[in-house]
């Protein structure tokens, strides 16, 4: 069986990829598999990206045609998952070489992709999404900060407070007086 596939902006949950295959099914196309990131598409129906991508536009997706782009989209998705790696792994791999196990490319050639189509390094990103994770666990108010920096392999709560505050402009402690923490999408990012 022959499939098309598309690369999707914006997917960052479950729901995103429930959302995704309804508009696909809703507009007459056949999602044989639908991931973060990317649908792949029975061939009976010819896929025109150009056809596909305002629907996906109004439900809060962008197909994305350059391979640039594609990359830098699968590069965000590989590392929300190295944030789990992080979580789990008893001895984590270093951020370069989860990525480059994943894509067998060098971590100087994805560096420079994602850095050109994303305007901002690999690093810094990882800064951005653990900052987000960072205020997700804090809204919970379930665990001290020195647990959350334990979660998130911070060497020590006093450095993820410093990130915290350089990445959000405030304290830890104004964060947690927020009745209503403003939190960023993750597609945002």
């Amino acid at each position: 069986m022959k499939t098309t596939l598309l690369y999707i902006k914006n997917m960052v949950c479950p729901r995103c990829i429930e959302a995704v295959h309804h508009v696909l099914e809703q507009a007459g196309y056949q999602p044989t598999e639908v991931k973060l990131g990317h649908a792949q598409l029975k061939h009976t129906t010819p896929v025109d990206p150009a056809a596909v991508a305002p629907l996906l536009r109004e439900a809060g997706f962008d197909v994305l045609t350059g391979r640039a782009e594609q990359l830098t989209e699968q590069i965000k998705t590989s590392l929300a998952e190295y944030l789990e790696h992080l979580r789990t792994a008893r001895m984590p791999l270093t951020t370069s070489a989860f990525l480059t196990d994943r894509f067998s490319a060098t971590y100087s050639h994805l560096s420079k992709v994602f850095s050109r189509t994303a305007n901002l390094t690999i690093e810094k990103y990882l800064i951005r999404l653990k900052i987000e994770r960072v205020k997700e666990m804090l809204s919970y108010g379930e665990l001290t900060l020195s647990e959350i920096a334990d979660h998130m392999r911070y060497s020590s709560g006093q450095h993820l407070s410093n990130q915290f505050r350089q990445v959000t402009g405030r304290s830890v402690s104004e964060f947690r007086r927020d009745l209503m923490p403003k939190r960023m999408s993750l597609d945002e990012l």
